[in-house]
């Protein structure tokens, strides 16, 4: 059925704030609900008692597969919002429609391929990820089945950022409710029920996906779309194709960079603090995942919003939009920082009951959250760049921080005499270095550009 609730957020009018909560706290929303599809994973199997410590660390070596296969569904689903919503913005619905039916197009071909991919070089991938004999037992289990719900997992996640691009941020939020309350539901009857353990989590995840995927399709090819998915537009066109992935790559980089890490990571822990550390970084990432949620749907949230508005050149709302992201997402992220610090145990915890992980993974997780509030500064730049079709800047700054710094750092410190806390202050490093470089590159830029157009068009 179509959701009930489908009144459309008009970008151009009113204060530009309210525009971008009205799309945040759906999405938000959304975002955490989205979360659950793993965490809930994690949390059920670090507490399934005896093997749940080396199974949580299993499953943690999949996370750069699934970060991979999120790496080419940003490429090619998220690289098109911009580019729809700028079209929405200069009134071209038909421009709209086409780069809405490539996005879907490349989708499909690339979920294809990367299952057959990962199918075909399952165990060796795996291997060089960092697990050991004990551990390639629940990370096989779980990624032989999370690969049968690739293309459930890309169109759904993939097409709902169009769906938001069109101001119907609520469906967007339904559209990943559903499935998560699917997975949160089946989890406990697939791994404790049907006593399925690692194998039950990821079907349970890949059903849940697969209604999510119907769900958004069912809305995009139907008549309460403003920009609807048509059968006619599902084709590849090289010249859209090209600007998708121009401004996809930034997205691509991000989340690609983010794989390098987590392989380098685990394979360096691996080596020098065994299984137990692997599953230490697991826990940290969760939590870093959960920390996040709030300031990626405000960030997520404003871009259409500066997107549309930069189309309409309503230049002066644009920077208002950059303003608000900054402000609000760095009180917030001090804040999550502070919790972390006086917290620990407590998010430790809901990851992991295991005793000989918690007594050294506390520390490790206050030292890879430390600096955490620069990560505002890194969205907000980041964003900008990317909702005002800044190709090149948006690349180089997610190559910058992770390729270039944590990557390094977390092969070099081990060895120069931090052990493997040098792999856990990899991260903080990175967050000071990057968040401010990329912020002031961005001020200096794109917002200086702003400015300028505002003014010789008399907008305050």
């Amino acid at each position: 059925m179509q959701p009930s609730n489908t009144r459309s957020v008009d970008f151009s009018r009113g204060p530009v704030w309210k525009s971008i909560i009205a799309q945040a706290i759906p999405l938000t929303i959304a975002q955490l609900v989205q979360l659950l599809y793993n965490v809930v994973d994690r949390i059920y199997i670090g507490h399934m008692g005896d093997g749940g410590g080396l199974a949580l660390t299993g499953v943690g070596l999949t996370f750069p597969v699934v970060t991979l296969i999120m790496a080419f569904t940003a490429l090619f689903g998220m690289g098109g919002v911009p580019l729809f919503s700028m079209a929405r913005g200069a009134g071209d619905t038909e421009k709209a429609g086409r780069i809405l039916g490539n996005a879907f197009a490349l989708l499909l071909i690339s979920s294809v391929v990367l299952t057959g991919v990962g199918y075909a070089f399952s165990r060796p991938i795996l291997f060089a990820f960092g697990a050991s004999e004990a551990s390639y037992v629940y990370a096989g289990q779980y990624l032989n089945i999370y690969l049968l719900g690739t293309v459930f997992s890309m169109t759904a996640t993939g097409l709902n950022g169009y769906i938001n691009a069109q101001g119907f941020p609520r469906v967007g939020m339904l559209s990943v409710i559903i499935g998560a309350v699917a997975n949160i539901i089946l989890d406990p009857v697939f791994i404790f029920g049907l006593d399925m353990g690692v194998a039950g989590a990821a079907l349970a995840t890949v059903l849940s996906q697969a209604i999510s995927a119907v769900w958004v399709l069912r809305f995009l090819f139907g008549k309460k779309a403003v920009v609807p998915l048509a059968f006619s537009n599902i084709h590849i066109r090289w010249g859209i194709t090209r600007d998708i992935v121009r401004l996809g790559m930034a997205n691509f980089i991000v989340q690609g960079t983010n794989c390098l890490v987590q392989v380098v990571c685990n394979a360096t822990l691996q080596g020098f603090g065994g299984d137990v550390y692997v599953g230490v970084m697991t826990v940290a990432n969760s939590v870093r995942e959960i920390f996040s949620l709030p300031i990626s749907g405000i960030v997520n949230g404003a871009q259409p919003v500066i997107s549309y508005s930069y189309g309409a050149k309503q230049y002066a709302r644009a920077k208002a939009g950059i303003n608000f992201n900054t402000i609000i997402g760095s009180a917030y992220t001090m804040v999550a920082w502070l919790l972390v610090l006086l917290f620990p145990e407590f998010w430790f915890g809901i990851f992991s009951d295991d005793a000989q992980m918690a007594a050294v993974g506390v520390e490790m997780l206050k030292l890879y959250f430390f600096g955490f509030v620069f990560m505002a500064l890194q969205f907000s730049g980041q964003s900008s760049f990317q909702a005002l079709g800044d190709a090149k800047h948006s690349i180089f700054f997610s190559l910058l921080r992770k390729a270039i710094i944590v990557a390094p750092l977390t092969l070099l410190l081990p060895r120069i005499g931090f052990g493997v806390a040098g792999v856990f202050l990899a991260e903080p490093i990175s967050n000071v270095i990057g968040g401010l470089c990329c912020y002031l590159t961005m001020r200096m830029t794109i917002y200086k550009q702003l400015e300028r157009s505002a003014a010789l068009a008399g907008q305050e």
